[in-house]
């Protein structure tokens, strides 16, 4: 199901091919560019890494607002950087600079993709330097080669490879009243300092050299969830992504015993795995995360399969304190988030719904494939919210019936949203006057599953001079009907509580 789903899943517009590509042009040229510097591999490494982190967490929503963000990632990553090499030989200290380090890195989300990518960057950097065991003497070199890195990426994203991603993830919904400790971004940020000590604590007790693993897996685990649900079933999908890629380590990573060449050209395909398959699954996503560190352990000459067994151990640990962290301190319940994020796909495929009517009535600037890929966004964090109830191991069946409903209707209502998007995009296809009317009904559907307060839809031009039953007009109705009714089957599921909510409070 999940190899099903990684190559299956829609692609609108092919943004996740073409980052994935782009992902690999732009770290092999960094890595290039760092060799090439003469930078010894722990330079190198720390380069790749920095170029990873700038093509994967950098999303504003404007190339202008993609290069002021990677812009700030050295200003961000080099201070985090000095404080974790200055803090090498005084343990305890250095912990706590990790911790807050952590807990800062997940506040930052309440500025958005920049904030995002700027606290992911940091936690990174220290974690690199634990991964590294940096000293203050390697400053000089690991600055130089993150600045070449993250320029020669740069080269790629905005030179080579120059392309607008015109929709930033969707940000977490903003619930009622949410201020200070009612705040998600707020509460995550506690409950990832408390994780991560715990993390921190066990991780010790079972590698004095390794602790950090756990520390960053109970600190991943809490990137781009927005409940209680979401974390935990990130955190079993992290072990399980960590069990199945170590597993290949002992395959693949663990024969090559370092060799160059092999390991290059298997590392450039993780990456490729990383980038494609994010959006999509967390399961393989971090399976290639899994396999690329085992093969730069390898590169390092360190590599064997006890240290993978530890690896999956820290792992596992790191999610515990993540689990223990959700559920007893400051818990962001799921049943709000949820709605939140069924409400904004709904108020999307009207909008979506709309801007195609408006292209086929003739207006050149009306555009409904940018809409069409937030739609897609936005089902993932339906997915992502509803997790908790469709896995096979929650008891609660009803209410799992009902969310598998839900978002098999979704699903419905993302198809037709596409193909009538695909007909408008057709220069031979005109305006029916029936589309109006078609499109009217879908405004008044999604107005009656999601409260008032979207933005008011904007008027679908008419065309009285155009042809009634042009063939891409029939196609466009078909699609449009089809829509209606998923969207009158989606009443039952989101309104009849018969044992409660739809999600668990």
């Amino acid at each position: 199901m999940l190899l099903k789903r990684m190559f299956v899943s829609p692609d609108p517009g092919r943004l996740r091919l073409y980052g994935a590509v782009r992902a690999v042009l732009g770290i092999g040229l960094a890595v290039l560019v760092c060799g090439a510097a003469g930078h010894p591999l722990a330079g190198v490494i720390t380069g790749g890494l920095a170029a990873l982190l700038a093509l994967f967490t950098v999303t504003d929503t404007t190339v202008r607002g993609q290069a002021v963000t990677t812009a700030l990632l050295p200003a961000v990553g080099f201070p985090v950087l000095a404080l974790a090499s200055a803090l090498h030989d005084h343990p305890l200290m250095r912990d706590a600079a990790f911790l807050v380090v952590a807990g800062a890195g997940v506040y930052a989300r309440r500025w958005g993709p920049r904030g995002h990518a700027l606290g992911v960057f940091g936690f990174m950097t220290f974690f690199v330097a634990q991964f590294l065991h940096t000293v203050p003497a390697q400053l000089p070199g690991l600055y130089s080669a993150v600045l070449l890195a993250v320029l020669a990426s740069s080269l790629v994203r905005f030179g080579v490879w120059c392309y607008e991603r015109r929709l930033p993830p969707p940000a977490v919904p903003a619930l009622p009243g949410a201020a200070g400790l009612v705040r998600t971004t707020t509460r995550q940020a506690v409950q990832v300092a408390v994780a991560g000590a715990l993390a921190l604590c066990a991780g010790q007790l079972l590698s004095q050299d390794r602790w950090y693993w756990a520390v960053g897996a109970a600190w991943w685990i809490f990137v781009n969830t927005a409940s209680r649900g979401e974390t935990l079933v990130r955190g079993f999908r992290r072990v399980v992504g960590t069990a199945t890629g170590s597993a290949a380590g002992l395959i693949i990573a663990v024969p090559l015993h370092g060799a160059p060449a092999p390991t290059a050209a298997l590392v450039a395909l993780c990456v490729f795995g990383i980038f494609y398959t994010a959006a999509v699954s967390y399961s393989w996503m971090i399976f290639f995360v899994t396999v690329m560190v085992g093969l730069l352990y390898g590169l390092l000459g360190v590599l064997d399969p006890a240290l993978l067994a530890l690896r999956l151990a820290e792992t596992g640990v790191g999610a515990l304190g993540a689990t223990v962290a959700v559920l007893l301190l400051l818990p962001v319940t799921t049943h709000a988030v949820t709605d939140a994020w069924i409400q904004q796909a709904l108020r999307c495929v009207h909008g979506c719904t709309t801007t195609a009517a408006r292209r086929l009535a003739g207006d050149a600037h009306a555009d409904p494939g940018p809409l069409a890929a937030e739609l897609e966004l936005l089902l993932g964090r339906v997915r992502m919210s509803l997790a908790p109830l469709v896995h096979p191991l929650n008891p609660l069946r009803a209410r799992g019936a009902r969310a598998r409903q839900v978002l098999v209707l979704l699903d419905d209502c993302a198809r037709e949203v596409r193909g009538f998007a695909a007909v408008a995009a057709d220069p031979a296809a005109s305006h029916d006057a029936r589309l109006a009317a078609a499109c009217r009904r879908v405004e008044a559907a999604v107005r009656e599953l999601a409260p008032p307060g979207a933005e008011p839809a904007r008027p679908v031009a008419g065309a009285p001079d155009a042809p009634h039953h042009h063939p891409g007009a029939e196609v466009a109705l078909a699609h449009l009907h089809s829509l209606e009714r998923a969207l009158a089957d989606l009443s039952a599921p989101l309104r009849s509580a018969p044992r409660g909510p739809l999600v668990p409070a």
